[in-house]
């Protein structure tokens, strides 16, 4: 069977990247046209002249007889012989969203296009690049729209004729450079990294062997790593971690991984994300959708590849990302509701559904990253169902404490097209979360049940004796694509929130 580190490995199998066309490629070459669709009638955009007057008529005569949606499409078609391309791929730069802008419409286009050519070997973009941000999303488009998960194999595929492995940008090198290039393809293959992180089977993936494999790709990158196993968990009072994690032959673990750049950093970044490596609601048992409950660590593979990019770009911010992983599932040593609990910082909680978890083990987290006094503490969790229900599938809810910290938060995600929308954190909903028995109970009435979560976080948060600027990111609907593929987003685990870290960082740095 594939190993995990073979699985990442392939997924990590990244295009190459160029700016200026070189000479026609030994495989499978396509150059991909933008299609204006809001006209009267379809219309080539073609501000690269690859269009010779033979290709073009039979590109016109085609767009007149597709019946296509070119809100997120793309269609390829094969060159006539006067081309020097063999498939000529059409991608609508248009977009349903009214807010979105030209840049993310060039990496939704390009993403549409890379999906679509995921049998062709080399891709030309002759689409409408006019500055920097947009050959960087085109870029970025281009890796995340062309991933893939390798899955897990008895024999290993041949992929070789299944993956795109050159990317040119026509125009790209009139206002981008190499260093913004770099910038693209790590913001991408930080996104490529959680998604397999996300997709990985829960036997094979659990909390031990997601802290090696932290581990790992944290030494490859030159950066520090700590492993806290139960035994340290136990003896350092984090009776969250313990108490989910308490059901499972897998036990829970507390990965952190720190970032400090060679230059004197201009802040101090804690990013914590919940991992729950598989969640099938401990006693209180879900009822429906369990095979999608590995994806239930999203948000600690967002934080481990925002750190991992931050280090390969050497941002000059000190990054600290924790993960809080655990297995929730039931058995006769699972944690019941009912049971208190007693976090790493003396709070006590009582347990009222053993299915809201990710708070418990996230309460743990951010009381370790909160005692190291960074600047900013964003945690980042597929928390709550109630978050889909109030915000969909595709944008994340934020609650803060701070309006200056949401404001950043919200420009990270424009500029990465993951979208967010801040929630409010309402005082009088946090009477649900009084325990008769404890300090605090993990879970209030069912209405607003994603502010009561973020409430319970920001009640931890706010007993540290220096309170952090603190944001929160309910990941649950976007995390996880069940549907079909869009844009330059596949099936499965979606990668969201990494590419918003990031960007966070980035702008920190700036």
């Amino acid at each position: 069977m594939t190993s995990l580190l073979d699985i990442l490995a392939e997924a990590d199998r990244l295009p190459t990247v160029s700016l200026a066309k070189d000479s026609p490629p030994a495989g499978l070459w396509s150059v991909v046209i933008g299609v204006h669709s809001d006209w009267a009638r379809p219309a080539i955009v073609d501000p690269h002249a690859q269009l010779d007057p033979e290709t073009r008529r039979a590109v016109e005569v085609s767009l007149d007889v597709l019946s296509v949606d070119w809100h997120g499409s793309a269609v390829i078609l094969a060159a006539p012989a006067s081309s020097p391309y063999d498939f000529i791929t059409l991608t609508g730069l248009d977009d349903a969203d009214p807010t979105a802008d030209s840049t993310v419409r060039l990496r939704r286009a390009a993403g549409s296009a890379a999906r679509a050519s995921e049998r062709i070997t080399d891709l030309t973009f002759a689409l409408p690049v006019e500055s920097a941000a947009d050959v960087r999303a085109v870029v970025e488009g281009a890796l995340l729209g062309g991933y893939s998960y390798p899955g897990v194999h008895g024999s290993q595929p041949d992929t070789a004729t299944t993956r795109t492995v050159e990317i040119d940008v026509l125009g790209g090198d009139a206002h981008a450079g190499q260093g913004d290039v770099t910038a693209a393809v790590e913001a991408a293959r930080a996104t490529r990294l959680s998604r397999t992180l996300v997709d990985l089977p829960p036997n094979l993936l659990y909390p031990s062997s997601f802290a090696r494999v932290a581990a790992h790709l944290a030494r490859d990158a030159g950066i520090d790593v700590e492993i806290k196993d139960a035994d340290a968990l136990r003896a350092e009072g984090f009776g969250g971690l313990i108490g989910v994690g308490q059901g499972s032959e897998h036990e829970p673990a507390l990965v952190r991984v720190d970032y400090v750049p060679d230059e004197p950093a201009r802040g101090h970044l804690a990013f914590v994300g919940k991992g729950i490596t598989y969640d099938a609601g401990g006693i209180n048992l879900k009822l429906s959708q369990q095979d999608y409950m590995n994806f239930d660590m999203s948000g600690a593979a967002a934080v481990l590849a925002a750190a991992l990019a931050c280090a390969r770009l050497r941002v000059p911010v000190r990054v600290t990302a924790w993960m809080a992983l655990a297995e929730n599932v039931p058995s006769g040593t699972s944690q019941r509701p009912s049971d208190v609990l007693t976090l790493r910082d003396g709070t006590t909680v009582e347990v009222r559904d053993t299915d809201a978890e990710g708070r418990l083990v996230l309460a743990d987290a951010l009381v370790a990253a909160i005692a190291e006094h960074p600047d900013v503490v964003v945690d980042i969790a597929t928390l709550t169902g109630a978050q889909q229900i109030a915000l969909g599938d595709r944008v994340t809810g934020l609650m803060s404490n701070d309006d200056d910290l949401a404001s950043e938060l919200d420009g990270a995600a424009t500029s990465a097209d993951e979208r967010l929308w801040r929630m409010p954190l309402p005082v009088d909903l946090a009477d649900g979360l009084r325990s008769r028995v404890a300090d605090i109970a993990n879970k209030a009435d069912r209405p607003g049940g994603m502010l009561t979560a973020a409430l319970f976080l920001e009640h931890i948060v706010s007993r540290a004796e220096s309170v952090p600027r603190w944001a929160h990111l309910d990941i649950c609907g976007p995390a996880i694509n069940r549907k079909k593929p869009y844009g330059f987003t596949p099936l499965g685990g979606t990668g969201v929130g990494a590419r918003t870290l990031l960007a966070l960082a980035q702008h920190t740095a700036e």
